[in-house]
């Protein structure tokens, strides 16, 4: 017997990789005409999981958004992200043609405009910081109403005694006002082009005793 000992190398295989998806990926112009038609069909803006949701499997909805966003560009109608979401709204400058289409807006009273400025503004904010900055007490009247137009909803609990609720505004209220987040906030310019705002002057003059802004909230909402 040699003194030399035969070394036998034993191959292991590797098991083959699992790709992530049985079927091959539509090409990316035809993800882009699904992601088209996806956000076309839906009235409410769509997340990118929505979609992806809707889509072949191995489709990437992240680049298929930004070819559909780029196409739209200049045209009358654009892409839009609206807080998570996605949605095809009208090009800003040609607003104008929808006027006679509209549905009457509704103008809210003083004290719904002061406390959903709040609300934007301070977000997230309880119902007593909205009465100290105020400076006068906020009636059930006018969150509920908020809460219904789907303008606010609730956030979450403060950390301190009693655990306080907190208010925050709602997608809703971004796409109201074609914003892409709460950071983007409407001026006074563009609440009055909404017809929330008249020409009154503005929610810090003294035009009024608090006792008698209350009771006002607590009879009308909307003017």
């Amino acid at each position: 017997m040699s003194d030399e000992q035969t070394t036998e190398t034993t191959k292991i295989e590797q098991p083959a990789t699992i790709t992530e998806s049985l079927f091959e990926a539509p090409p990316m112009a035809e993800q882009e005409r699904m992601v088209e038609a996806i956000l076309f069909a839906t009235a409410e803006p769509q997340s990118k999981v929505q979609i992806e949701n809707r889509m072949p499997h191995g489709s990437d909805v992240a680049e298929a958004l930004v070819h559909v966003r780029k196409r739209y560009e200049g045209r009358g109608v654009n892409l839009v992200k609206v807080g998570d979401g996605w949605a095809f709204r009208t090009a800003p400058d040609l607003g104008f043609l929808m006027q006679k289409e509209q549905v009457e807006v509704r103008k809210l009273s003083r004290a719904g405009i002061e406390t959903l400025a709040i609300i934007a503004y301070h977000q997230p904010v309880t119902r007593a910081e909205i009465e100290e900055i105020r400076g006068v007490s906020v009636s059930s009247g006018t969150i509920d109403m908020l809460m219904e137009l789907d303008w606010i909803k609730l956030g979450r609990r403060r950390m301190t005694p009693g655990r306080p609720v907190t208010f925050i505004v709602t997608q809703n209220f971004l796409d109201h006002f074609g914003l892409e987040n709460a950071r983007d906030l409407p001026g006074v310019k563009e609440l009055r082009d909404a017809g929330l705002l008249d020409n009154r002057p503005p929610p810090g003059a003294v035009l009024e005793t608090p006792e008698d802004d209350s009771e006002d909230d607590q009879e009308d909402m909307f003017e």
